[in-house]
């Protein structure tokens, strides 16, 4: 009877063991640094008529969130539709450009 209740025991402790709670490290916590490939910021007035010519037609009815542009003059044109975000790169005449 010994023999049943210290094993029960043995097994027992070692489940307890198996139990502890494992550190995680919480990655998010950390600041991120975001580099935008050398894209400034434009007010949307500043943009060619033939770059919103181009989301017009590609992307009806979407709104114009936010522009930048490069020292290429390749505009990187963020819009939205509801809920969906999307990115848009073009050149300054309205080519789109995949990134």
């Amino acid at each position: 009877m010994k023999k049943l209740i210290l094993s029960a025991a043995i097994v027992l402790g070692s489940l307890s063991v198996n139990a502890t709670a494992i550190p995680i490290i919480d990655l998010m916590s950390q600041s991120l640094i975001i580099v935008q490939d050398e894209f400034s910021e434009i007010k949307s007035d500043a943009i060619p008529d033939a770059v919103k010519s181009t989301i017009e037609k590609s992307f009806p009815n979407t709104k114009l969130e936010k522009v930048y542009v490069n020292d290429k003059k390749e505009y990187k044109i963020e819009i939205s539709r509801g809920d969906n975000k999307y990115t848009v790169f073009t050149d300054a005449s309205g080519n789109i450009i995949k990134k």
